[in-house]
């Protein structure tokens, strides 16, 4: 089950996001995520004060988490987005966490496919969102699910450059159930 998180899902979230930083301590960073400052348990907790913070949830424990909102930073407007849209016909998917434990089950596929049907009941356009360029695993899904690669830029984050951001859209099919 896909809900949106409570206070109660705060320590669990803060955990995943823990144990993938750990992960990419000990094997490479895959994502441009920095312990102590993105995402932190105040990421998580924003999430849930504003309602766009999404969990996924089986027998009782949670499997991943995402952002889910209108949000576009800055780098966005640099991208040539082939599907073009008012901001709030925008959604965007942020901070998607499935930890390591929880790899390779299909978790992340359930959590875009959710979002895509979230863009869907909101009636939006477009679904974004972005990813280091060394996150293959990442890509790749986004890939398998038709997104659309849109570009890739510099941004500033936590003080440095990073270079290789890279830009995913997909139009959203508001006739059906959002799997445009």
């Amino acid at each position: 089950m896909i809900r949106k998180a409570n206070a109660r899902d705060i320590d669990a979230v803060e955990r995943h996001y823990d144990e993938l930083l750990a992960f990419e301590a000990e094997y490479g960073t895959r994502t441009n995520w920095k312990p102590g400052v993105y995402p932190t348990r105040r990421v998580a907790e924003g999430g849930v004060e504003d309602g766009s913070l999404f969990v996924m949830e089986e027998n009782g424990e949670l499997r991943a988490s995402m952002l889910l909102n209108h949000v576009q930073l800055e780098s966005y407007a640099v991208i040539p987005w082939a599907y073009e849209a008012e901001p709030e016909r925008v959604l965007v998917i942020h901070t998607l966490c499935v930890p390591p434990s929880q790899a390779g089950r299909g978790v992340g596929s359930r959590m875009v496919r959710f979002a895509l049907e979230e863009a869907s009941r909101r009636g939006c356009e477009t679904l974004r969102l972005d990813t280091w360029e060394h996150n293959q695993p990442a890509a790749k899904l986004y890939g398998r699910l038709g997104f659309r690669y849109a570009g890739k830029t510099a941004v500033l984050f936590a003080g440095a450059i990073a270079e290789n951001l890279i830009f995913f859209e997909k139009r959203v099919d508001r006739a059906s159930d959002g799997s445009a």
